[in-house]
């Protein structure tokens, strides 16, 4: 079994890059779906997030008010490590899992090597270090998804409804295109057509299967 690790600052297209990786073979483990279905209502993270702050953080349909939890974390160091240590253990325990299980089928099919692909927005921090993993050593490569800031900006304000000035905020928070290109071993350059962004995913995936 091979695994990558896929990132890309808001609005580059990562999670187009993703789903085309996925059709093509690969098993996608995205950071970000399994956070959103760990918090949802029953789940202990979510307990876990309401003992620490409360029903303020519990929306009126009885969802997770994801937006009042950003207010909360986003501006206070010491709540967002809270956050980190509620979310990030129960987070490596289903990501181990879906390894697990990835592995599973590898052995089943042994004349297949399976290609995982971890699509982790916040891979590279602000500075240009890697997310803190014991994992990453041993990952064949790292995919960056890189698009030019005007760029992605107008693609987040058109898809998403974000206020310009809430994108460049959020993209000041974020690694910088050149950090995260310092760590690439590949890089997807989609700032083009659809077509264009699949002949470079196509030429992503015989890299990875090469390696």
């Amino acid at each position: 079994m091979k695994e990558f690790g896929l990132t890309g600052g808001i609005g580059s297209g990562k999670s187009t890059v993703s789903k085309l990786l996925e059709i093509t073979g690969a098993t996608v483990i995205d950071a970000d779906a399994i956070v959103h279905e760990l918090q949802e209502p029953g789940e202990p993270v979510f307990a876990a997030m309401v003992e620490r702050w409360s029903d303020r953080v519990v929306g009126s349909d009885g969802e997770l008010d994801r937006a009042e939890v950003a207010s909360i974390v986003f501006s206070d160091e010491l709540e967002l490590a809270a956050l980190n240590e509620i979310v990030h253990p129960a987070l490596s325990d289903e990501v181990e899992a879906r390894l697990a299980r990835a592995r599973q089928l590898e052995a089943v099919d042994g004349a297949v090597e399976s290609i995982v692909v971890h699509d982790i927005p916040l891979l590279v921090q602000p500075g240009g270090a890697l997310m803190s993993s014991r994992d990453i050593a041993g990952w064949a490569g790292i995919i960056v998804v890189d698009t030019p800031i005007e760029l992605a900006t107008q693609r987040v304000v058109e898809h998403r409804g974000m206020a310009p000035d809430d994108v460049a905020a959020r993209i000041a928070q974020q690694a910088t295109r050149e950090e995260r290109r310092a760590v690439a071993d590949f890089v997807i350059d989609n700032q083009g057509s659809l077509p264009e962004l699949d002949a470079q995913v196509d030429s992503c995936w015989a890299w990875m299967s090469e390696r």
